[in-house]
């Protein structure tokens, strides 16, 4: 058995001979060194450092700073039972044992999931790259410029193939996309109407995600024809597959007609590449189009994560859901990114929002837009003109064989229709060939970018079941163009000028560095965001993301052929478990709000099958995440607001009025713990007792999970469901604002309705798909995996203790200087704290955003600002950063509180100062002249790290208002911004 003090300095070198030596100290850790233990780099402290950390907060050891932060009543007084923890080595070499139980056929399904080929360019220097993926949302814009650019490339690439006016930086899958654009189109008519249109042609997956929607909002999901729809039926929105889900290419413009006729809004889910030759959403009537951009060069990974996208007209620019990038100004004039509308985003509504995502698939947008940029226009229609060609020549060797097509219209994919459909399937499936089983008289064949043409000569041979095929392939090239005039592309697209100018490696490789260079990541500083939980994203957990057996398996395989997947899924379902003290635990949801979405929809489908469906009271603190009530309003449910009392804390008095008042009709709680204040509150058990007491059932909000691991679990002390984000307690990477993924654990009586992960949905209890695929991101569930199998049960354990012990220290190493507006009654915080900055505006003018800005001179990202309380920062700095980097930004913290305090004592001028006018740009500092009281040194180099290594923001601060009020979200649109100066 080979077990690793936690505690022990991973500088000291190896232990001779790898004997395992027994330390004595209150954990009773053992360890020993060997040369690829995981757990001691994780952690970023030694032992000496803990116990110097200690002294500080007058302590003698981690357990007793534990014992006094977390209540006595919910601390697990046992192990987790998991496996022993493994090397990065051994860890590795296991899961590529269970990656090669994955068999990689040739997938000719479709569905909106296509292989294709990731330019090695972007593979290694984006999806591979930790100065993109571990970066944070985009919310300190200056020390985003480069992920916000490439963003803007991708809006702009979706803007101009789509040809409508406005869209968002991505969503989370073409199903939750489509639902997106239904939601949005209820609110938009003006009709009295309950109906939303959904033709058959469109993908099955998607259909299931807007049927889980619609259902409690109460919207009547219609599936038809849309040839033979019948207007008298009063609808809100239609949607549209183009070209439709078995390849056929309609032309809508009639119908759409129709629908803006009756005051509808009319939806098209587009295949994107398609677009380079058909005519564009936009060009025939359509109000929102949304799909996936995972075909430019995102690989499938049995499903995700993927980037969606989401275009529509400029009227509905507050309605769009997610985040747009637009075009502002900086203090001096210069052209700057940042996210757009903040005051719309959605979670800011909170209950009257319409949609509860908060966040974009930045990552998997950024590959995409990148392929865009390298292909350009003609590469991109170069790609599409021989995939069609290739399905023109597939089609024309079918008919010779004398198979009838459902269609004589096509871009990429054929139906065929045949009564030997099931018997061909397997015998393609036979051969290492997977084909989509339509129904049993039809098959659909789609290709792609990785088709060549021995793909459609063994296709033949399967359709004409003889290795001698009676033509050649050469016979079959004579084809003519089978798309109709009228839907042929003339409009010019991609024309913008980073569109056309890094077609080479050598340029892209530059463009994407110049980049990376903009956007401070990880790789630059802590970034010590409260809630979010910016820990280390190892290279051991990232390296299976990219590994064929997982990315290049398309999400409806048939299960047998993913043996290795399931394996990866039940031990994550069983590890997840055992943390959180659930019995059953779904990974579908593929985003912290779809876990939060998920989880009520469970608890209201549990209600509704004990004949309790009118309950539909929500309780939630005022202190929750703004998604929290966005999520409940879009469950059917009405909110309830519960006070805090002045220490933060759930205010169990009035929860027990509230929960009585509402006692026939109470649903549920939504509770953040450890608090959204960042401390264990005492009365949790209470507080799931009295909602227990009145028939309700407690939802807990995970995101603080990395407090607790091993620690405690929510299914002991009163939880009936948990979403957990992987992208924050399990180390998948932030990715500049997305991926994410936040699958949920339930009590044993919640089981039954967990998400579907069939397609259609063959459990009438579940409550159906919350993403477009089964597994949702199922690629990235290895990150989690690993971190897992690497820690083990008592790394993972030491890792809660010494994310604690951390923000303890630098809530104590600060509350001279900025006060801790919380504490827990043992006057301690959990793994984050909240500083009130507010003394410092009432003394001197500073506002936190002014902090927050100059915070980036010093290298360092803001931590959370004015959330949950305005004027504070909220500082969560994780177990993996070191206490030398922790000390740096509590030094950086006290000096900017002394710049305040010369602002305060009539020292410098209060609006010419390093804060009113931080960050400094190197422009600012060398160009022109210095007119400012302070010296160039102050404003560039505040301390002695910087000069070592000194990150230098591209922007000055950015006049948010003025991007507001001018809204551009297009690369042209730059250049028009340029001109109106």
């Amino acid at each position: 058995m080979v077990n690793l003090d936690l505690n022990r300095d991973p500088k000291a070198g190896l232990t001779p001979n790898r004997q395992t030596t027994k330390l004595q100290n209150d954990s009773d850790i053992n360890t020993i060194a060997a040369t690829d233990v995981f757990v001691a780099r994780h952690i970023g402290i030694d032992r000496k450092q803990i116990q110097q950390m200690l002294e500080i907060l007058g302590l003698n050891t981690i357990d007793e700073l534990i014992a006094k932060t977390v209540p006595p009543a919910i601390r697990l007084n046992k192990a987790l039972q998991l496996p022993e923890a493994l090397s990065e080595t051994a860890a590795l070499a296991k899961l590529q044992a269970i990656a090669k139980q994955n068999q990689l056929y040739r997938s000719f399904i479709g569905m909106g999931y296509h292989n294709c080929i990731t330019p090695a360019v972007i593979l290694r220097n984006v999806l591979e790259n930790p100065g993109w993926y571990t970066a944070y949302t985009p919310y300190q814009a200056e020390i985003a410029q480069g992920r916000l650019e490439a963003l803007l490339n991708f809006q702009t690439m979706v803007i101009e193939l789509t040809s409508l006016e406005i869209a968002n930086s991505s969503l989370l899958d073409e199903g939750t996309a489509a639902a997106e654009a239904m939601s949005m189109s209820y609110g938009v008519c003006k009709t009295k109407a309950n109906a939303f249109f959904v033709d058959t042609g469109c993908h099955p997956q998607t259909i299931e995600v807007i049927k889980t929607r619609a259902n409690p909002l109460g919207i009547e999901v219609i599936v038809g024809d849309y040839r033979n729809f019948d207007f008298t039926t009063s609808i809100f929105g239609a949607l549209l597959q183009y070209p439709t889900t078995t390849g056929t290419i309609d032309d809508y413009r009639e119908f759409i007609e129709r629908v803006h006729e009756h005051k509808a809004l009319a939806t098209v889910a587009a295949d994107i590449l398609s677009l380079t030759l058909l005519t564009p959403p936009g060009e025939f009537g359509a109000d929102i189009a949304v799909g996936s951009t995972q075909r430019f060069g995102v690989p499938l990974g049995y499903g995700g994560p993927h980037a969606a996208y989401f275009a529509t007209k400029e009227k509905y620019k507050r309605q769009v859901p997610g985040r747009i990038v637009g075009v502002s100004k900086d203090a001096n004039g210069k052209p700057a990114l940042r996210l757009a509308l903040q005051t719309r985003e959605q979670h800011i509504r909170r209950e009257k929002a319409t949609s509860n995502i908060c966040t974009a698939q930045v990552l998997l947008a950024v590959m995409a837009s990148m392929y865009g940029v390298y292909h350009g226009a003609a590469g991109i229609k170069r790609i599409a003109e021989r995939v069609h060609q290739l399905t023109l020549i597939l089609a024309a060797g079918l008919k010779q064989l004398g198979y009838e097509l459902a269609s004589e219209s096509f871009f990429d994919t054929l139906k065929i229709n045949t009564e030997n459909a099931l018997e061909i399937v397997k015998a393609a499936e036979a051969n290492g060939i997977n084909l989509r089983l339509f129904d049993d008289n039809a098959i659909a064949i789609s290709l792609d970018e990785t088709t060549v043409e021995k793909d459609l000569e063994d296709i033949w041979r399967i359709f004409a079941n003889t290795d001698k095929l009676p033509f050649t392939l050469s016979a079959c090239k004579d084809v003519s163009e089978n798309i109709p005039p009228s839907l042929q592309r003339t409009s010019d697209y991609l024309t913008d000028p980073v569109f056309n100018r890094y077609h080479s490696e050598t340029e892209l490789l530059r463009y994407l560095h110049q980049l990376e260079t903009k956007d401070l990541s990880l790789t630059t500083s802590m970034i010590p965001l409260g809630s979010c939980t910016m820990k280390l994203n190892a290279t051991a957990e990232m390296l299976p993301v990219t590994w064929a057996e997982f990315g290049k398996i398309h999400p409806f395989v048939p299960r047998s052929q993913t043996s290795g997947y399931q394996q990866l899924f039940k031990d994550l379902e069983i590890w997840l478990g055992e943390i959180t003290g659930f019995a059953g635990v779904s990974l579908q949801p593929n985003a912290g709000s779809q876990g939060e979405y998920a989880g009520l929809q469970v608890i209201r489908k549990y209600h509704q099958q004990r004949g309790e469906g009118h309950r539909h009271i929500c309780l939630i603190p005022e202190s929750a995440h703004g998604t929290n009530p966005a999520s409940a309003v879009m469950c059917g449910m009405k909110v309830v607001a519960v006070k805090c009392d002045r220490d933060g804390n759930i205010d169990v008095r009035d929860l027990q009025t509230k929960a009585e008042k509402h006692r026939e009709n109470l649903a549920a709680l939504m509770v953040t713990y450890p608090s959204t204040h960042g401390v264990f509150e005492t009365e949790i058990k209470d507080i799931c007792a009295i909602v227990h007491q009145f028939g309700g059932q407690v939802y807990m909000d995970g995101a603080n999970m990395n407090a607790q691991v091993g620690l405690c679990r929510p299914g002991d002390y009163g939880a009936d469901v948990c979403h957990l984000n992987l992208h924050k307690t399990f180390c998948i990477p932030h990715g500049g604002g997305g991926p994410g993924v936040g699958p949920i654990g339930v009590m044993s009586h919640l089981v039954p309705f967990l998400p579907a992960t069939t397609i259609p949905n063959s459990n009438s209890q579940s409550i159906g798909a919350i993403s477009a695929a089964p597994y949702g991101s199922a690629s990235i569930l290895t990150i989690s995996w690993m971190y897992i199998a690497m820690m083990g049960a008592e790394g993972l354990t030491e890792a809660s203790k010494v994310a604690i012990l951390n923000a303890n220290y630098m809530a104590k190493r600060l509350e001279t200087y900025y006060p801790v507006l919380y504490k827990g009654k043992s006057g301690l915080v959990a793994h984050e704290c909240i500083i009130d900055l507010r003394p410092l505006k009432k003394r001197a003018g500073v506002e936190v955003d002014d902090v927050a800005k100059r915070l980036m001179d010093f290298g360092f990202h803001a931590p959370t600002i004015s959330w949950p309380v305005v004027g504070t920062m909220m500082i969560e700095p994780t177990e993996s950063e070191s206490k030398e980097e922790l000390d740096r930004f509590c030094d950086a913290m006290i000096a900017i509180y002394h710049e305040a305090e010369a602002i305060a004592n009539d020292e410098i001028d209060p609006d010419n100062n390093p804060l009113k006018n931080a960050p400094h740009t190197a422009e600012s500092l060398i160009c022109g002249k210095w007119e400012r009281p302070y010296t160039r040194e102050q404003a560039a180099y505040p301390t002695p790290w910087t000069r070592e290594h000194k990150f230098w923001v591209s922007v000055s601060r950015i006049d948010n208002a003025y991007g507001d009020r001018n809204l551009v979200c297009s690369c042209e649109g730059m250049e028009a911004f340029l001109d109106n100066e």
